[in-house]
């Protein structure tokens, strides 16, 4: 039947002239309908995140800059019987928490679960917190920097681009809310120190907030600097029966 159809006929010719013509008629409405049909599948991928998730809480929007409170708020992608939960404060701009902490304390794990569900409560969904209240400002993290051959990227340039690119929309006008974790990590300890103390009272005088992880106890004494701006906060970890324990919660100081 096809030898018949295309030998005679030239069938799929004819076909293909009018899928031609179709996409001549159509092909500038394609891209809008392309982007409908992208949201269409965001949209029902956040519906049911937020239907599997029955126990989570909608965030409050607050109206004044800025705001970023929590309680009890976990990483949705942990266990719920293994997930410690802590809280965040954030009332008055700017300000800056310093978590510090040994490794594997959970630094890293708080700021991943603060900018998940910040990310989550921008994008209207609920949050795996028990209450929450934010201000919506943009997101911009510094968690997983790396170098690149193949720009000729080392790690220490790719993470000063990051910190640049930070200040920049900073001082452009836009409204932040940054998260760092260990910063400078890839020069010495001096350069490091220096350069830390000089971008936190940079950020501040720049009225971002924020959150910022560090090994380096120093950074902590700038909460005598700016005893209004920044607060203190650690991870602690104990030593029982000769085996390290970790409580993974936050608590005040260093």
């Amino acid at each position: 039947v096809a030898f018949i159809l295309n030998g005679l006929f030239f069938r799929e010719l004819h076909q293909i002239m009018k899928i031609e013509a179709w996409k001549e008629n159509y092909a500038s409405d394609l891209p809008r309908w392309l982007e409908a049909v992208g949201e269409t599948d965001a949209l029902c991928s956040l519906a049911t995140y937020a239907y599997n998730h029955p126990g989570y809480t909608y965030p409050q929007i607050a109206t004044t800059s800025f705001r970023m409170c929590a309680e009890a708020m976990g990483h949705p992608l942990m266990h719920r019987e293994k997930c410690v939960r802590n809280d965040i404060i954030m009332q008055q701009r700017p300000f800056f928490l310093i978590i510090t902490g040994a490794n594997m304390a959970g630094k890293s794990t708080y700021l991943r679960t603060t900018a998940v569900n910040y990310l989550l409560a921008c994008m209207g969904v609920p949050v795996c917190a028990d209450k929450m209240e934010f201000y919506p400002a943009k997101l911009v993290t510094g968690l997983r920097t790396s170098d690149s051959l193949n720009d000729n990227e080392s790690y220490f340039f790719a993470e000063l681009k990051r910190l640049k690119f930070i200040v920049d929309e900073l001082r452009a006008g836009e409204e932040l809310f940054v998260i760092l974790d260990e910063i400078l990590k890839g020069t010495n300890s001096t350069d490091k120190q220096k350069g830390s103390f000089a971008l936190i009272k940079q950020l501040i005088t720049l009225q971002t907030n924020g959150i910022i992880a560090t090994h380096d106890l120093q950074l902590g004494t700038l909460a005598d600097t700016f005893p209004e701006n920044i607060q203190n906060f650690c991870f602690e970890a104990e030593i029982n029966n000769n085996e390290l324990t970790f409580s993974y919660q936050l608590k005040k100081g260093i």
